[in-house]
């Protein structure tokens, strides 16, 4: 085996995960959330900028703010998932910049004076971490069910402001017993991966 990592861990990050739209109703605490983002943070990004910004939509008056912006088939798994979140990116992380990266503060407006660019790499970014923060759900032996169908401008005015782009939704916990199902297809190795 080519690889380190426990064949156990790699099922319960990769190969035995799935996506999940229905969950047990046992809650996901704050604990659990901040061990998560304690692991996940470590991901690396391009000058270690951490534009990710995590939304947890706990009380039943949020919930019912976020519910009406999902599409149609994304609402009633929204509205009883024990957590939500709404994962963002912060376009204005380059203020942190010289905290993050600290042997060239000067990244900050060297690379990243101009909006758009900060957007570009915000997004990017962000998405990376996005992505770590899901692994980091499974590794925590919980279930995500991460969602791009919704009114991004609609949740972007509910719960963020103009700095912040919602990137996707994420519905988090302990997968109920119907929740399971086949694993879908992937491409292979040889379909993705050329030598030059």
């Amino acid at each position: 085996m080519s690889l380190v990592l426990d064949p156990h861990a790699q099922d319960l990050l990769f190969r035995e995960a799935r996506t999940i739209s229905a969950f047990t109703d046992e809650p996901v605490t704050d604990e659990q959330v901040q061990a998560i983002y304690d692991l996940v943070k470590f991901g690396p990004t391009a000058f270690n900028q951490n534009p990710l910004r995590v939304i947890l939509v706990r009380s039943a008056e949020a919930r019912a703010r976020l519910v009406p912006h999902m599409m149609e088939g994304n609402q009633a798994k929204t509205a009883t998932a024990p957590l939500v979140a709404i994962l963002a990116a912060d376009n204005e992380f380059h203020e942190e910049l010289p905290q993050l990266l600290p042997h060239f503060p000067q990244a900050k407006d060297a690379f990243f004076a101009e909006r758009p660019v900060r957007e570009n790499s915000a997004s990017l970014n962000a998405s990376l971490q996005a992505a770590y923060f899901i692994v980091g759900v499974r590794a925590a032996g919980l279930a995500a069910g991460p969602m791009s169908g919704f009114d991004y401008a609609a949740v972007q005015k509910e719960f963020l402001d103009a700095d912040h782009t919602p990137l996707m939704i994420v519905n988090i916990g302990r997968p109920s017993a119907d929740a399971e199902f086949p694993r879908l297809p992937r491409l292979a190795y040889d379909d993705v991966v050329t030598t030059v």
